[in-house]
């Protein structure tokens, strides 16, 4: 079934892009969060998991993907920007949870921070509260490429390290989608990359105190960048925090191979299940209806 595809006004700063994958007898909503470079593609493996017990939806950033037509890219957003928008899209579609991936995880804890009444459940998956040394080596490398705007380079980093365990054809993908990127889409990368060095994940982290439901941290045992480890570190600043291994996974972690896409999917599944029925009236979704102002 095709999605049911809408470009939102957000507080009439933002346009973005989303695509509602709605199953009529699904009680829940989810929403994914991307990582950094990625757009909505990046989720097809993880819709074919969860939607046939839930409605899923994606969504691209004001400067990626689907949503890069529709805004003009006059300035850089910051993580907390993000996180309000992704608030805005859990009023806009009711959503019960949220799941993100990689760095969507740092807006993602920051927009739970805030305590959206309606999200009872969240997953962060490959993400880490911690710059440990590979992850360092593969930011400040990345500071270079992108500021140079060398898209050969870049490609080639991101398939070389947090993507080395991904099979040929995802990395021939991967090169092609991330070395064809806007300029300003390298820029948005680096400002990231330079709150991160800059210690914004200690504000991440402080915000994280304030998260008050169940949320759950996928990683890969082969990830060496977002290590399990590391995020168990989660367990001192989120409260209610669960934790899973996917084994002979890295960091792309469902898109890797078979085995780590059914682990995941059942990890997911699994924590997201409710303890017992708690049916809710079903909101009525309008396509071009512009999303509530904060």
């Amino acid at each position: 079934m095709r999605p049911e595809i809408a470009v939102l006004d957000i507080q009439g700063q933002y346009r973005v892009y989303t695509e509602l994958h709605r199953n009529d007898s699904a009680e829940k909503t989810i929403i994914l969060i991307n990582g950094s470079l990625a757009t909505t593609a990046a989720f097809a493996q993880t819709v074919r998991s969860l939607h046939p017990q839930f409605n899923v939806v994606l969504y691209d950033q004001p400067y990626a993907g689907k949503s890069k037509p529709h805004n003009h890219h006059e300035r850089l957003l910051t993580k907390e920007t993000e996180a309000h928008i992704l608030l805005e899209l859990i009023e806009h579609f009711q959503a019960d949870h949220v799941a993100s991936f990689s760095w969507g995880g740092a807006c993602t804890l920051l927009a739970l921070a805030h305590q959206p009444r309606l999200v009872k459940k969240a997953i962060v998956s490959s993400f880490s509260p911690v710059i440990n040394e590979p992850m360092r080596e593969y930011l400040e490398r990345g500071c270079e490429y992108l500021a140079a705007c060398d898209r050969y380079q870049v490609g080639n980093l991101v398939n070389d390290t947090i993507g080395k365990h991904l099979p040929s054809l995802f990395k021939r993908f991967n090169y092609r989608h991330v070395s064809s990127l806007d300029s300003h889409e390298y820029a948005q990368m680096l400002f990231h990359i330079n709150q991160v060095l800059q210690h914004d994940l200690e504000r991440a982290l402080k915000s994280a105190a304030n998260i008050a439901i169940p949320v759950l941290f996928i990683n890969g045992d082969r990830d060496e960048y977002t290590t399990a480890d590391d995020a168990r570190q989660f367990g001192r600043h989120v409260d209610q925090s669960h934790f899973s291994v996917i084994n002979g996974a890295g960091h792309f972690l469902d898109m890797e191979h078979k085995t780590a896409s059914d682990a995941q999917r059942s990890a997911m599944l699994g924590f997201l299940k409710p303890s017992q029925r708690e049916p809710r009236p079903r909101s009525h979704y309008v396509q071009g209806q512009h999303a509530l102002a904060i």
